[in-house]
């Protein structure tokens, strides 16, 4: 079979990155381009930044958007008009690249895609990272919830291939919008260590956060309500009355934070931690290096990647048995799970990992191997596959 061409759709792109989105895509995309696909990236970006290069192989081609708008109705409105310049820069590329198949990644590029897909005459592959009525617990009765939640049904049903990051999210997926679970392909997420490294004075920067006697608790991702942060700041004061020599570090940004650094003053933890706001990934490579602890307490997690490169990095690391958390971190020796939205739980399995040297060693070493599981190359493999069964029923 010739060689696949395919066009990949994604709202970011790094050096644009919004969430784990931009670096999946990209990661996806250049071990595509090791396997013979050739791969063209649909996605936005600046006016700082080139229209069309070629990074890693990958070409890449950006609309030009304004800034991201605060509101989420003002967004609803900004994402459509991302699409519609989407399918305008699409429709002059497929005029001079004759693709094989279009992939969209998320409802944010779903109208997009379709109509490219349709326009080409190939295959319209989606992958879901989350869903609406996962983030708001099926509450999606009310705009804007409701029209995201329409278009992931409409876009999850008109598409020739759906792909989930979990078997967890092909069952919720199949549930909430009604598909038949053998439409759904299973591909995790990945994770390259040589990705993962940390800034060259780790001693400094543990030293902003914690004394060498302290322990470093750390909580990474975005702060919104699914994430479940309210949980760990509810186990802490049980925790600190216990060990007092912990610390705490929340590291990201999100619609919560408000609420959580209220939560954090009520119950006296402010000087006991700190909010580090949205950070870097150099600088959150290096935070899992000096952490004696991450905790992922999500409510909802379609996957976990942030455990993921907890463990990648030798960190110990405690989530939810919750969603894809439960396969990213099996109850075998790589991690150990709590009860979801149990603070009391929460904190006795933090001083059980925080007081007990040989836990924490063993969990290190087991998850050092456990990591090896998720390998990129691997994953573009799988999707590869995707893709060819597409391309022979499109013959």
């Amino acid at each position: 079979m010739a060689t696949t061409r395919v066009l990949i759709l994604s709202w970011e792109y790094p050096p644009l990155i919004e969430g784990g989105l931009a670096r999946h895509v990209r990661k996806l995309s250049e071990q595509l381009v090791q396997r013979d696909v050739e791969v063209h990236v649909l996605t936005r970006g600046d006016r700082d930044m080139p229209a069309s290069e070629e990074l890693e192989g990958v070409h890449v081609h950006r609309v030009r958007e304004p800034r991201k708008p605060r509101d989420l109705t003002e967004f609803i409105a900004w994402i459509g008009e991302m699409n519609g310049d989407m399918v305008s820069a699409g429709r002059e590329l497929g005029e001079l690249v004759a693709f094989d198949l279009v992939h969209g990644h998320d409802w944010l590029v779903a109208a997009a895609g379709e109509e490219l897909a349709r326009r080409f005459g190939c295959p319209w592959v989606v992958t879901v990272h989350a869903t609406e009525y996962g983030r708001h617990q099926g509450w999606v009765d009310k705009h804007p919830q409701s029209h995201i939640h329409g278009v992931e049904l409409a876009m999850t049903n008109g598409a020739d291939a759906v792909i989930t990051c979990s078997h967890y999210m092909r069952g919720h997926v199949a549930d909430v919008f009604g598909l038949d679970e053998a439409r759904i392909a299973v591909i995790p997420n990945g994770i390259d260590p040589l990705d993962l490294q940390p800034v060259e004075d780790l001693d400094a920067l543990r030293a902003r956060f914690a004394a060498p006697d302290e322990q470093l608790v750390l909580l990474v991702g975005r702060l919104v309500y699914e994430k479940g942060f309210q949980d760990v700041l509810a186990a802490l004061p049980r925790l600190i009355a216990r060990r007092p020599q912990v610390r705490f570090l929340v590291a990201g940004a999100g619609t919560a934070e408000p609420e959580l650094r209220a939560q954090a003053r009520r119950l006296g933890l402010l000087e006991h931690g700190s909010f580090a706001g949205w950070i870097g990934d150099d600088v959150l490579h290096s935070l899992y290096r000096i952490a004696d602890l991450t905790v992922v307490p999500s409510i909802y997690e379609p996957f976990g990647l942030v455990a993921l490169e907890a463990m990648a990095s030798g960190c110990p690391c405690i989530v939810a048995d919750t969603g894809g958390l439960r396969e990213v971190v099996p109850n075998d020796g790589v991690g150990l799970r709590f009860r979801s939205r149990d603070p009391r739980s929460l904190a006795r399995l933090m001083e059980r990992v925080l007081s007990d040297e040989p836990l924490r060693a063993r969990l290190i070493a087991e998850a050092s191997e456990h990591v090896l599981r998720f390998d990129w190359g691997d994953i573009a493999v799988q999707t590869a596959a995707v893709y060819g069964e597409l391309r022979g029923l499109a013959v």
